[in-house]
C-alpha cells in the first residue's frame, strides 16, 4: 500500500487530509464495519490487514482478514455470496473502515442470516441479559454451504 505511515502524520494530516494513512493496531489489523449499501443495516464487522484493504480497494469485492484462521479471504469465496463494494469510508483518525455493499444471495453471515447481528440484548424477569432473536431467518443452510 503506497499509503504514509500514521506515526509520522501531523494528527491534522491524518484528520483532514486527502492521504490514506490506515492505523492499524499492534496485530496489523483494522476494524471494517460493512453495511448494506441500500438499507444501510449493519451486516458485520470484520478485520483487514493492509493486503485485505489493498485488494478491496483494488478489486471491488470485499476481502478480509480473519483472525481465527490466520489468513486472508473475500467474503463468499466459499459460499458464492460476494460483497460488492460501492464505497468506502475511514473514520477520522483512519483506524476503522467502513464500506456499504451490495450482497450477494442475500445473506452476509456464516450462519446463513443476512446479519450478523441477529439477537438483540433484552432483559428477562429477574432483570439478567437475555438475547432475543430478531431478523433471525436463516437464509441458507451453513452445513450445506460451508462443507
Amino acid at each position: 500500500m503506497s499509503a504514509s505511515s500514521p506515526s509520522s502524520a501531523a494528527p491534522d494530516d491524518v484528520e483532514e487530509g486527502l492521504v490514506l494513512r490506515p492505523k492499524f493496531d499492534a496485530n496489523g489489523l483494522i476494524t471494517c464495519v460493512t453495511t448494506d449499501a441500500t438499507s444501510g443495516d449493519v451486516l458485520m464487522v470484520a478485520f483487514m490487514n493492509a493486503e485485505a484493504l489493498q485488494k478491496t480497494i483494488d478489486s471491488g469485492d470485499a476481502w478480509y482478514f480473519s483472525r481465527s484462521r490466520a489468513k486472508l479471504w473475500r467474503k463468499g469465496e466459499s459460499s458464492g455470496l460476494v460483497q460488492k463494494v460501492l464505497e468506502m469510508r475511514l473514520d477520522c483518525d483512519q483506524d476503522a473502515v467502513w464500506i456499504k455493499v451490495e450482497q450477494g444471495g442475500g445473506a452476509a453471515c456464516h450462519t446463513g442470516r443476512r446479519s450478523c447481528f441477529y439477537r438483540r440484548i433484552d432483559r428477562d424477569d429477574t432483570g439478567a441479559p437475555l438475547l432475543t432473536p430478531v431478523d433471525a431467518e436463516r437464509l441458507f443452510d451453513p452445513a450445506k454451504v460451508y462443507r
